[in-house]
């Protein structure tokens, strides 16, 4: 049962944009701000409260006060907060209705619904995989992969893009080690769970390096396997705004080079600039421009865009060797898979969201949303007993309540999780058992189609 402590109540805010159902909310400002449209409020009727939103400090984040936010009323249920917000929005104002136990108080007693699968490599007899599915470019839920493998559990796994306006929906949003072929480059400096199929698993910090080779001349990589210009969580070299991760966000640039395997999918992403296509021997087929199409089997490409493609055509001539070199530091196995934050380092609690683009510059409310509210989480890492935990956290209803980060950490130190990380949480979080999800995935459509999973097979 709820918490009869906490009701549901109408957050005066400017709801988050886009398609991407875990936007979070606007819903923070400075005192002086919150306190006008409180007696605007006032005006037309409503008793409205002035709340300050603070959160606890974490390991690179002094925590404190983030910002004050709108609220009216308290109620038992939903509907009757949603019968407020109509009135509200009727008077001219932007809310939405949320439970107060979602806020992350320390006062509050539940409920949680967590669900943890351990994998001991000492006694283990099947394997531990990762899993995109048929091709990078498209999503599938967690338990199809699961089913299209036999596998026994499986888990949602990393961030990946979920908007088509921010490259390829499916594609990891970070670093993607696959069967041991890297077909995804990392989110420079952010953690991944890198683990073998006898399950045997750390958590490590990487970053990727690429370049293109013909003759002596050799020039650099920007990705692999993503639409050229689009970098989901930033993180590149030479992006705008920013090289360092930005989490959920999409950094630009005009002028890249990427590089392609057949895993991307059916066809490499079409539109301006120019792709030489490189055989299994690594020999030049064809130059196209524009860029896009199917790749033979065994074949690689490289995209060009913007001043680029001049660069790339005047070094790939049709005939001549290409090579194409992909180097990530960094622990390596025969699975990698992006996250972030860090959680646990060394069995403390070790929560490092600024140094994981999870703290944006002049958006507390970002942070409100995304690290210091209760969200579905999904968490992954290794035990002292160097055993694989991995654990999901149902959120966003009264039956649980989800995590923060902070509690997020706190859970996994608790369950005795030596090193661990967050993985995709929200609408993502998914487990598989036997065939059946054994979770309550919070999107109202039901189970999300996700980038990838780990899968655990018999």
């Amino acid at each position: 049962m709820a918490d009869s402590a906490d009701s549901w109540t109408v957050e005066i805010s400017i709801p988050g944009g886009g398609p991407d159902p875990d936007a979070p909310p606007t819903a923070l400002s400075t005192r002086a701000a919150a306190d006008q449209l409180a007696a605007a409020l006032r005006s037309a009727g409503f008793e409205p409260r002035v709340e300050d939103v603070t959160t606890p400090r974490l390991a690179d984040f002094a925590g404190g006060s983030l910002g004050f936010r709108v609220r009216v009323g308290h109620h038992p249920t939903k509907a009757l907060a949603d019968t407020q917000l109509a009135a509200v929005r009727a008077a001219g104002f932007a809310g939405s209705t949320v439970f107060t136990g979602w806020d992350g108080a320390s006062t509050d007693r539940g409920p949680w619904v967590v669900r943890v699968l351990t994998v001991d490599p000492r006694r283990f007899r099947g394997s531990l995989a990762g899993d995109f599915g048929p091709d990078i470019e498209r999503r599938e839920t967690t338990s199809v992969l699961a089913a299209a493998r036999g596998a026994t559990a499986a888990v949602n796994a990393g961030f990946f893009v979920l908007d088509p306006a921010a490259g390829a929906p499916g594609d990891p949003a970070g670093v993607g080690v696959y069967d041991g072929r890297l077909l995804s480059e990392a989110v420079n400096g952010r953690p991944s769970l890198v683990f073998s199929q006898n399950a045997h698993a750390t958590v490590t910090r990487n970053t990727w390096t690429g370049t293109v080779s013909s003759g002596r001349r050799t020039v650099r990589l920007d990705g692999l396997n993503r639409v050229p210009g689009l970098i989901r969580n930033c993180g590149g070299l030479g992006d705008a705004p920013t090289d360092r991760p930005l989490h959920d966000t999409t950094c630009t640039d005009p002028d890249e080079l990427v590089a392609f395997t057949a895993d991307f999918g059916a066809s490499t992403p079409a539109g301006p600039g120019a792709e030489a296509v490189v055989d299994a021997h690594g020999r030049v087929v064809t130059v196209r421009t524009p860029r896009g199409g199917p790749l033979p089997a065994g074949a690689r490409s490289v995209q060009a865009t913007g001043s680029r493609a001049a660069e790339l055509t005047n070094l790939a001539q049709p005939g001549q060797k290409l090579t194409i070199t992909s180097r990530l530091s960094g622990a390596r196995s025969d699975y990698v898979i992006n996250g972030g934050p860090e959680l646990v380092r060394d069995g403390r609690q070790h929560a490092t969201p600024a140094r994981d683009g999870m703290v944006h510059p002049n958006d507390p409310s970002w942070y409100y949303g995304w690290a210091a509210k209760r969200n579905p989480r999904t968490i992954a890492g290794v035990d002292a007993r160097g055993r694989v935990v991995l654990i999901t956290v149902d959120g966003r209803s009264t039956s649980s309540l989800g995590l923060s980060i902070a509690e997020s950490a706190a859970v996994a130190q608790a369950l005795g999780m030596r090193d661990a990380i967050n993985l995709d949480g929200g609408g993502s979080t998914t487990m598989v058992a036997n065939g059946k999800v054994i979770n309550t995935p919070s999107d109202a459509t039901g189970e999300r189609p996700v980038g990838d999973a780990i899968l655990v097979l018999p």
